[in-house]
């Protein structure tokens, strides 16, 4: 069932719609979103382009995150 969400809120945003999402779905975010915004114990930590963030984020605290949950 997620993996059809998912592919009904890519939809969504190919077609348009603005949302603000709140996911730990790194691969979901990296595909649909047009901005990141990380968040750590209730504070923006970094704000990035998917592209930028995903590749080369620039925080320490995203640098451990991605390198736990990304599978390169």
């Amino acid at each position: 069932m997620i993996n059809e969400v998912l592919e009904v809120m890519q939809q969504l945003a190919r077609d348009g719609m603005t949302m603000i999402v709140v996911t730990h779905e790194m691969g979901f975010a990296r595909s649909a979103a047009n901005r990141v915004v990380f968040m750590a114990d209730g504070r923006i930590v970094e704000e990035a382009q998917p592209d930028q963030f995903f590749s080369n984020p620039r925080s320490d605290r995203a640098k451990d995150f991605l390198s736990k949950i990304l599978h390169h």
